[in-house]
């Protein structure tokens, strides 16, 4: 009982956009928001659609997709979206998706996990299709499985998780976006002192130190699944020029961004940027 993926990848999207009107699902669709905004149709209504949140389709929904210009919470008007999707069928997932209900739109708290399931998938996507079948699927089922961990995590979070989950997902959408500490602390009424402590208890890590790891992080799928410059990348991965860029991600992993690309190009795997960049 094997399932199919039959497309699946990373799509950024600077200049508006649109799918066909209406379009009817004949497949499962899987799209998660990684960055900016876009509209999708849900439960019948157009609905804005933000980082961490994630659409599920079934065969037979309605799937209408509109990228334009929007406004964020900076009070910035531009057009960014980027999201990963992925469009599959299969008897195990017509099984997976009768076992539960499942929103059609949700906003996952902590993705990363979701996101490194992806990223293997595009990867063994991209290889011989008959030689992978068998990892392909486990690896969709897995996907499907975590999904629906998330889903549940994310209905339970309470108090000052939801509160920490909430600034979390506040960087994330605006990493790339010049912000302050100020404007994260504010979105979730908290002071400045404890909106700080209570991300750096919950994470680990202080808000800057995250919103640079996100940061790396974009600059690298888009030098793996992009065809833009590395100065285009410097500036729309939130680090303003390509000097500053260069510095934080040699610090960070060892090689230049170029390095880093020629290796990629070459084919030539397993670098520390490579896995750094790919795990949250």
């Amino acid at each position: 009982m094997l399932s199919q993926i039959l497309s699946c990848g990373y799509s950024y999207h600077s200049q508006r956009f649109q799918t066909g009107h209406n379009d009817v699902m004949r497949a499962y669709l899987f799209r998660l928001q990684t960055e900016g905004y876009c509209q999708a149709m849900v439960n019948g209504a157009m609905t804005r659609i933000e980082t961490g949140d994630l659409l599920l389709y079934q065969p037979g929904d309605i799937y209408d997709l509109r990228v334009d210009e929007h406004t964020n919470k900076l009070g910035q008007t531009l057009i960014s979206s980027g999201d990963y999707y992925i469009i599959c069928k299969g008897e195990w997932l017509e099984a997976w998706w009768r076992k539960s209900k499942k929103p059609q739109k949700v906003r996952i708290a902590a993705y990363e996990k979701l996101l490194i399931l992806w990223r293997q998938i595009i990867l063994e996507k991209r290889r011989i299709e008959d030689e992978n079948k068998e990892l392909s699927d486990y690896l969709l089922r897995a996907l499907c499985l975590h999904i629906d961990r998330a889903v549940t995590e994310t209905r339970t979070l309470h108090g000052s998780s939801f509160l920490a989950s909430r600034m979390k997902s506040f960087i994330e959408e605006h990493a790339i976006l010049p912000f302050k500490i100020e404007d994260v602390a504010a979105h979730v009424g908290l002071s400045v002192s404890r909106a700080v402590h209570l991300f750096k208890e919950c994470f680990g890590k202080t808000m800057i130190q995250y919103a640079l790891e996100i940061r790396l992080s974009t600059s690298i799928e888009r030098m793996n699944y992009s065809s833009m410059t590395l100065e285009q990348i410097a500036e729309t991965s939130g680090f303003g020029s390509y000097t500053y860029f260069h510095r934080v991600f040699r610090e960070k992993y060892g090689i230049s961004p170029k390095e880093f690309r020629l290796q990629q190009a070459r084919g030539v795997g397993g670098t520390d940027a490579d896995r750094s960049g790919h795990n949250e």
